[in-house]
């Protein structure tokens, strides 16, 4: 166990959940789990050629999500995460995060893109994230989940979600909500209005950051998943330039649960925790023992992939899109997977990755 810092898990929001549930589903909405996204997807992806060496295949967004100025994308995770199966009702599955900017006083918090690849054309759709509330007079509400999602890892039926200082930000793909009547699209609120998103995924529990006397709370600033082992771990990782720190974590995860192992007081300890990460870090995996890091350089020039160990980085440098971010793996393809943020120049790829041993 590594001593500094740890998450806290909080009590499950099980109530407020259902409250929501119950609430959309008087006003023609209510639970339709992810499976209720993918027969409703309304968005074309289209194929591109990624400007970046190392791509082997990607594609854009639709023209609004290229350019849209409010929305970032950030994480992004995989069916090949979240089960041995490597796929959901048969379809291969891209989910990304993105957050909102604060644009003439509108922050819309988060939200994620479920994207399906089992056809020649992607297709998708955005799920806002959302937090569920009880108000003094027991009626149920709904506001913004705020965090920057720069990292997601979707194990079992729970997808995690970083959020930077807070911590991280655990939601059930099961309680996947769909809106009767979008209503005002810039509000949200019960009978109000939705932000103009049909679904909604509100969070079930937190895993909030602390740290002992000392010690620097660390920050969550992407995630993925190792399978390294004979256990899969959730991988955490710090951006950081300037000096400030960029620390590498590991957390065991449960067989049972998939959720994150803690102790009796609801603590997870990191398995291992190294300060030798790499300046400017966007997204960190692990195959078979070794590191693939990626790294920005800012709006202008391309992205660097780093493979090795902590403290014993090689550096395969400008092969990565300009604003690269999070990484997954894909176990069956052998392929590593990323996203750009920047606006114009959004691209979600695959990278082979023996290209990089």
């Amino acid at each position: 166990m590594s001593p500094g810092v740890h998450l806290r898990r909080s009590e499950e929001r099980t109530a407020e959940v259902e409250a929501l549930a119950s609430a959309l589903a008087a006003q023609g909405g209510g639970r339709v789990a992810l499976g209720g996204v993918l027969t409703d997807l309304n968005r074309d992806a289209r194929h591109a050629r990624v400007p970046a060496p190392a791509a082997s295949w990607g594609f854009r967004w639709d023209d609004e999500d290229t350019h849209s100025r409010l929305w970032w994308p950030q994480g992004i995770t995989t069916t090949a995460d979240c089960g041995v199966a490597q796929a959901y009702d048969g379809r291969r599955l891209v989910l990304t995060s993105w957050y909102s900017k604060d644009l003439a006083g509108m922050h819309k918090g988060s939200r994620i893109t479920v994207v399906d690849l089992s056809e020649d054309q992607p297709r998708y759709r955005h799920v806002l994230l959302v937090e569920a509330f009880i108000r003094d007079d027991g009626s149920v509400d709904v506001r913004p989940h705020k965090v920057h999602a720069g990292g997601i890892v979707w194990h079992g039926d729970h997808l995690h979600v970083a959020g930077t200082a807070r911590g991280l930000s655990t939601f059930h793909l099961g309680d996947v909500l769909r809106v009767g009547a979008l209503g005002d699209r810039d509000r949200l609120g019960i009978g109000t209005g939705s932000f103009g998103y049909r679904y909604l995924l509100p969070v079930r529990f937190t895993y909030d950051a602390f740290a002992e006397d000392g010690h620097e709370r660390m920050r969550y600033s992407f995630l993925s998943l190792d399978r390294s082992g004979g256990e899969p771990r959730l991988l955490a990782g710090e951006y950081g330039r300037s000096g400030a720190s960029t620390r590498l974590a590991d957390f065991a995860l449960d067989a049972t649960t998939a959720l994150l192992r803690v102790s009796e007081e609801g603590h997870a300890h990191p398995v291992s925790l190294s300060p030798q990460g790499v300046e400017g870090m966007q997204g960190a995996t692990v195959v078979d023992g070794r590191w693939y890091v990626t790294a920005s350089a800012g709006r202008y020039l391309r992205g660097s992939l780093y493979v090795g160990r902590p403290g014993a980085f090689r550096r395969h440098a400008r092969v990565l899109p300009v604003g690269v971010e999070d990484l997954a793996y894909w176990p069956s393809r052998d392929e590593l997977w990323t996203l750009s943020e920047y606006p114009g120049r959004r691209y979600v790829l695959a990278m082979d990755r023996a290209r990089f041993d």
